[in-house]
């Protein structure tokens, strides 16, 4: 195989003539290609550090009160405030695009469940997502605890399933999930799912409570109906 050649001298003159004319030619654009790029990140980092990082601080110290009630289970001052300190409806409208507003959201969303206000409940939690496979797995759960409540049966076993599947690690609320999927599988008419939700409780939390109770399940699902059967 043979080498490739350098450039003569000539035909490296001749590239330096085309890039120059290129550059003649389109300098104006290139400038402004590269002045709206600068432009562009300049104003990210500025919109960062001067605008967002600000309403950051403040949305998190709004929000330190709500939590406070709601872990002391006062829900509707964790949501409405109580006059003087504002709660997490506040925080969301108020500091929206900011994490915390998101975070805000999720306790909004557990709030109105526990207080029976569903499709508010339902509302919250689907505008809520975060990168917290463990918060984010507890928040699917709520959802599909909300739509089950509204009798949004179909959706609330996708949510089930989701929450099921988000962070395998977390044993407990995992097996927890799938269980109450494969219940409500059952509740559908879908009992081959059922039976394979329970199936899979078993094989992956074998530990878990929900685990020890899959075979008594799995056995009942796994029976032919006949005459005797409980109808």
């Amino acid at each position: 195989m043979s080498e490739k050649q350098p450039q003569a001298p000539e035909e490296q003159q001749d590239v330096l003539f085309r890039l120059q004319q290129f550059w003649q030619k389109n300098q104006k654009s290139l400038l402004i290609g590269i002045v709206a790029v600068v432009v562009a990140v300049g104003g990210y980092w500025a919109y960062g550090e001067y605008l967002l990082k600000p309403k950051e601080e403040k949305a998190a110290d709004a929000i330190y009160k709500a939590q406070q009630y709601f872990a002391q289970d006062s829900l509707r001052k964790a949501l409405d405030g109580d006059g003087s300190a504002k709660g997490f409806l506040y925080v969301i409208k108020e500091f929206s695009g900011t994490k915390t507003a998101n975070l805000a959201k999720y306790y909004a969303g557990l709030c109105h469940l526990k207080l029976g206000e569903f499709d508010k409940a339902i509302q919250q939690l689907k505008d809520f997502s975060t990168d917290s496979k463990l918060i984010q797995l507890m928040a699917y759960g709520a959802l599909g605890d909300a739509l089950a409540e509204s009798d949004k049966k179909k959706e609330a076993l996708d949510a089930y399933k989701k929450a099921a599947s988000t962070f395998p690690e977390d044993e407990y609320n995992s097996a927890e999930y799938l269980f109450r999927a494969a219940l409500l599988s059952e509740v559908l008419g879908d009992n081959k799912q059922a039976l394979a939700l329970h199936k899979e409780v078993k094989e992956k939390y074998p530990k878990t409570d929900k685990g020890i109770q899959a075979d008594k399940y799995i056995y009942r699902l796994s029976v032919e109906p006949n005459e005797f059967s409980v109808k």
